[in-house]
């Protein structure tokens, strides 16, 4: 029997979840069976999983969770040297040279476990099956026009927090944009055909920003870009990968430019790949902005984790998505699964 261990994330901020209690049941009534871990955080109660039937287990027991189990998560593990010999279902950041996933997969290989990366779970045309895109692309520009509005009064954005939905994010940003004199910002958005652009767009739509889109065919040429720096914001909405142009080069700071504000909400600055070179860090909750140069102003947003700014709307929306690709791992040969596992013995391989 196919056994899935849905886990208690254990990153701060984060009370997402990839499985609803709705999907539990009907995963429980195509024969799978589904632990699900308490937590006093996740946005669903665990209630409502027991009433649905889920076999519930302590907080954080996964490690001993039986060695066919397959543990389900969206964040990373906590960083240690235990090796891990479970499958594990998560978004492992792995696959792509950096130094926290290297050492992700050498546990795996220790173990013998198996990361089957959320990112990479594809359709035949290499599109992911699921995706929490359209809710980081709508928190992002949320969170950027935050920081373009604290530079209007001379400040640097400070704190941001969940909320309970779409609408009251809206309500709190259109304080933060009145309170700037009601002038508006010109944002370009790179990646604008995707769903984490079609997200960024709609939340400038909502504020009323005018965007520039841009998609595959405005940045053939592979650059350089100029006109990323003739706009206010810059929304990166592109997953770094091999043959990905800068957008945004390193010398862009000694350049003539209209730009304050990057929302790099793809977000992979340790990538070799990363197309803003400007910085190499994530921001966080508590410090969202990262001022990389103060005269004049240039503040980068890179949080790996936007939607949980929405939780309850990006887990129902995500959990949707993915549902029926959980469902395919009671099948031995289900290509999505089988390209994962490929993907996954591509990389353990180099080590």
């Amino acid at each position: 029997m196919t056994h899935i261990w849905l886990r208690a994330e254990q990153r701060d901020n984060e009370t997402r979840v990839g499985l609803t209690p709705k999907g539990a049941a009907n995963l429980l009534a195509a024969g799978i069976k589904i632990s699900v871990e308490a937590s006093p955080t996740r946005v669903i109660p665990d209630a409502a999983y027991a009433e649905a039937g889920c076999n519930m287990v302590a907080s954080h027991s996964w490690p001993d969770a039986p060695k066919d189990a397959i543990i389900f998560g969206l964040k990373e593990l906590p960083e240690d040297d235990s090796p891990l010999p479970h499958r594990h279902i998560m978004f492992g950041h792995a696959f792509k040279g950096q130094p926290a996933g290297l050492r992700l997969l050498q546990r795996f290989k220790a173990g013998g476990g198996m990361l089957l990366d959320l990112e990479y779970l594809t359709d035949e045309t290499e599109r992911r099956r699921a995706a929490f895109g359209y809710w980081a692309g709508y928190a992002g520009a949320a969170v950027a026009l935050k920081c373009w509005a604290a530079q209007q009064n001379g400040q640097i954005a400070g704190p941001i927090a969940a909320y309970d939905s779409a609408t009251h994010l809206l309500a709190d940003l259109q304080s933060d944009l009145v309170a700037t004199g009601g002038h508006r910002p010109t944002a370009l958005i790179i990646g604008a055909l995707g769903r984490v652009g079609t997200g960024v767009a709609d939340l400038c739509t909502a504020m009323g920003v005018t965007t520039t889109k841009w998609d595959m065919a405005e940045t053939a040429t592979g650059g350089p870009f100029p006109q990323v720096l003739a706009h206010d914001l810059f929304f990166n909405c592109v997953l770094a990968r091999l043959g990905t142009p800068v957008f945004v080069p390193k010398n862009a700071l000694t350049m003539d430019r209209r730009l304050s504000v990057i929302a790099d909400i793809a977000c992979d600055p340790d990538s070799d790949f990363s197309p803003i070179k400007v910085y190499d860090q994530t921001t966080s909750w508590a410090e969202p902005a990262l001022r990389v140069q103060g005269d004049p102003v240039l503040d980068v947003t890179a949080i790996d984790n936007l939607p949980s700014m929405l939780p309850l709307e990006s887990s129902e929306d995500y959990a949707a998505q993915l549902l029926p690709v959980l469902a395919e791992l009671a099948e031995p040969d289900a290509p999505v699964w089988l390209r994962a596992k490929a993907t996954y013995r591509k990389h353990i391989a180099r080590l």
